[in-house]
């Protein structure tokens, strides 16, 4: 039976830290999942739409991998899809007890699907998608932070060709 992980995120837009974990998480599991889960709270730059697309083609390379998206509790997606596994990246301590406080609710509500902490390499230990999108909004050197695609894409979104 394969070993499903699942991988949450808003990935708004993904970045070359988020693709860090997804392939590190890819040679542990037969299947990731990549959710590109609708977050209420957030004002996001791209549709979820576009967020799959741009997903789906900066993982093409990785045939266990697959881009879904989903509204409502993680666990009940991850259930429905019968992962054993959440993975998550950490950047910093900051994020550690971020997260730390999500597994506890998560375990609450499935102790059967485990979590996994992925530490991010060094070089993208202070990237995140809002730092990529306020450099690129005035047309800021982002291409060591983000894959060519979606370089374009904020380029794009922010009239700067």
């Amino acid at each position: 039976m394969v070993k499903i992980a699942v991988v949450p995120g808003s990935f708004d837009p993904i970045t070359y830290g988020h693709l860090d974990i997804i392939h590190r998480g890819a040679t542990i599991f037969g299947q990731v999942n990549v959710v590109v889960l609708n977050n209420s709270s957030k004002n996001p730059l791209f549709s979820v739409e576009e967020r799959v697309k741009l997903i789906e083609e900066v993982t093409a390379d990785l045939p266990n991998v697959k881009v879904e998206t989903f509204s409502g509790l993680l666990m009940d997606y991850a259930e429905s899809v019968n992962a054993s596994a959440i993975i998550r990246g950490l950047r910093a301590v900051s994020d550690f007890e971020y997260e730390m406080q999500i597994t506890s609710m998560n375990r609450v509500l499935n102790d059967e699907i485990e979590t996994f902490f992925i530490m991010t390499k060094n070089q993208y230990s202070f990237l995140s998608s809002s730092i990529v999108k306020e450099v690129a909004k005035y047309g800021g050197q982002i291409s060591e932070l983000v894959p060519p695609q979606v370089e374009a894409a904020l380029k794009l979104k922010f009239n700067l060709d």
